[in-house]
């Protein structure tokens, strides 16, 4: 695989080691000559090492093959997220420093996610493209607000904080990318 073809959530092979890719920022050049870099942050499958390296778009780089599983949240506790596969019941519990990026998307009732599997070690839990948040806390709305018009931040029941439009109040359903952490729409 080419290194322009590099996406989130992929697994990749670095001088030996699996490295789960978790963001890819494509860098374009300043002249005429220059390589388009891919910048990928992610982290070392098994010592958990934070990763970060610039590839050029035609350097190669190998990939190593994962499984996802379908899961549901079961509890949250001290030791992490602990996850039951929704096939086979199987129980597992994740380290929150593993999933701190996914963490405030992450409710009991969240359908839709999967487990990524590399060599039998769970090595992030992937979102589904949106998720249905509850709102807990923000400004009173204003009536007659437009859905154009300003925003202010909310807080959501797993302790997110997105900016919506003016006319929302607290205990209204949103509907949230998990890509771009932005709002979208009244669930």
């Amino acid at each position: 695989m080419k290194a322009n073809e590099l996406k989130k959530g992929l697994v990749i092979v670095v001088d030996g080691h699996n490295v789960y890719i978790k963001q890819v920022i494509v860098q374009s050049p300043s002249s005429r000559s220059g390589n388009t870099l891919y910048k990928c942050r992610g982290q070392n499958v098994l010592t958990r090492v934070k990763f970060e390296r610039n590839f050029k778009g035609d350097e190669t780089v190998s990939t190593v093959e994962f499984f996802r599983r379908p899961v549901q949240l079961l509890f949250r506790d001290t030791e992490g997220c602990t996850f039951m596969d929704s096939e086979s019941y199987e129980q597992f519990t994740v380290p929150d420093t593993l999933i701190e990026d996914e963490l405030p998307y992450i409710g009991n009732e969240l359908e839709g996610m999967f487990a990524l599997i590399v060599e039998e070690v769970v090595i992030g839990i992937e979102l589904p493209a949106t998720v249905v948040l509850e709102i807990t806390e923000c400004a009173p709305g204003i009536k007659g607000a437009s859905a154009s018009a300003r925003t202010k931040p909310a807080t959501m029941s797993t302790g997110l904080v997105v900016q919506v439009p003016e006319y929302l109040e607290v205990g209204e359903r949103i509907k949230i990318n998990t890509s771009t952490h932005e709002y979208m729409s009244r669930a």
